[in-house]
């Protein structure tokens, strides 16, 4: 006896470890509800996959839409009748309760023809097929939201390094200006020329990290984030160059996208046309259940029946009678409904086409415009900053030469990141675009 008790008492010990053991890991584990310090482009997806509402509402159209289904399956109820007629309730020598009336219990059963739960059954799980692609077409939507605002934040925090590159350059040509002045080498007015051309920086600044802080609040909201005080840094860069864009179909002779092939991949795989497609399915199924409705139910009773003294056994058959009403108003409906239900499917599918011709010419547009920006600005631009101030520093070049080689130069580094990010963003609009997941980098 004490044996057992001992090894119940070790057994009891033993859970009571484990469960504290568990909360521990649980209370050390990171919680969904955690923004990283710095956020790649994956976490970004994977939290607004966890926290967007809007993925979760189209999730609740899913379980909404196997509710329909399951409740389509069903049979209908069987009904029970009971009467009791002719009891002397009033006569003075009233009978026995059983002996003295008609009295009836029975059940009734309607029976479905032609086929009518089959064909509901189908409908509302083309439904739930429909609510499932137009779930996938959601997280596609929602995905590239968070893409692009997420790129969005990558250019804001380029362009307020651009803006604080510049104002250094700016400080650091104010001291060497200031020093030149002490020493008699330049008037006054180009000091005080160059510290108000310096507001027109610090300026440029504040709009920069305004940028950058309206960004992040973007991308919180993407992901679903009700504070968007939220602080936090991106470790992507608008260089690099998304995994997805190599894998893409191509031209073996020319190297350049294939159209075609990247329409039939968008055909098959595109999820809100796959909806579309699923609704002709749908209306089809639903045209053959109004048919069907024309035919009426029939309903089959049985039971027990009491006659004063006498017992008997009761059978009925209930058929309605067309006669008046074979439904013509629910044929013309779902006729109507199966003609609207092809025209969007074709609507859809140009949509498609469109847009992956605009997305194919955005990826071509862009990177010819970022090899032209790098090849013949870029450098240019550089150097002729850098041979200004050179210049400027030593007196052979003036204020204004200097101020206009690096405006031209923050400019044209600005103009280049907005290349970039056009190029990235491109990038997963295509791969939006065929309906394919996203690769990331």
């Amino acid at each position: 006896m004490n044996i057992f008790f001992r090894g119940r008492h070790e057994m009891l010990r033993t859970r009571i470890a484990c469960s504290m053991t568990l909360m521990l890991l649980f209370a050390a584990a990171p919680s969904a509800q955690e923004l990283p310090a710095v956020l790649s482009l994956g976490d970004a997806i994977q939290l607004a996959g966890r926290r967007n509402p809007t993925l979760a509402a189209a999730a609740n159209e899913v379980e909404a839409a196997e509710g329909d289904r399951l409740q389509a399956s069903r049979r209908l109820n069987p009904a029970i009748t009971t009467t009791s007629e002719g009891f002397p309730m009033f006569d003075a020598s009233r009978p026995s309760f059983m002996n003295g009336q008609d009295f009836t219990i029975r059940a009734d059963q309607e029976l479905e023809l032609a086929g009518r739960r089959r064909l509901r059954t189908g409908s509302a799980a083309t439904r739930v097929e429909i609510a499932r692609s137009l779930q996938a077409d959601q997280r596609r939507i929602v995905e590239l939201a968070v893409q692009r605002a997420y790129l969005q934040v990558v250019l804001a925090k380029a362009e307020r390094d651009v803006s604080r590159a510049a104002l250094e350059d700016i400080d650091r040509m104010l001291t060497i200006t200031r020093a030149r002045f002490d020493q008699g080498e330049i008037a006054g007015g180009e000091l005080r020329r160059l510290q108000v051309e310096r507001l027109r920086f610090v300026d440029d600044q504040f709009a920069t990290d305004l940028a950058f802080r309206n960004a992040k609040a973007a991308l919180l909201a993407a992901m679903g984030y009700q504070d968007l005080t939220r602080d936090f840094d991106v470790s992507g860069l608008l260089t690099e160059v998304p995994a997805v864009t190599a894998t893409l179909a191509r031209v073996e002779t020319t190297g350049a996208l294939d159209r075609a092939a990247l329409e039939r991949q968008a055909m098959a795989s595109r999820p809100d046309l796959l909806a579309t497609r699923t609704e002709q399915q749908r209306a089809d199924t639903e045209t053959q259940l109004q048919r069907a409705i024309r035919t009426p139910n029939i309903t089959l009773g049985g039971g027990y029946t009491r006659r004063t003294a006498s017992n008997g056994v009761l059978f009925a058959v209930t058929v309605p009678l067309p006669v008046f009403n074979r439904n013509p108003g629910g044929i013309v409906r779902a006729e109507a409904e199966r003609r609207r239900a092809a025209n969007r499917a074709t609507a859809a599918e140009i949509d498609v086409r469109l847009d992956v011709q605009q997305a194919v010419n955005a990826i071509e547009v862009n990177q010819a415009r970022v090899q032209y920006i790098e090849r013949e600005t870029l450098g240019a631009a550089r150097e002729a900053r850098d041979a200004v101030m050179a210049a400027y520093q030593v007196g052979e070049a003036g204020l204004i030469d200097y101020l206009d080689a690096q405006r031209a130069f923050r400019d044209t580094l600005r103009i280049y990141n907005r290349a970039l990010y056009e190029r990235r963003l491109s990038d997963f609009e295509v791969a939006a675009a065929i309906g394919r997941p996203s690769v990331q980098p």
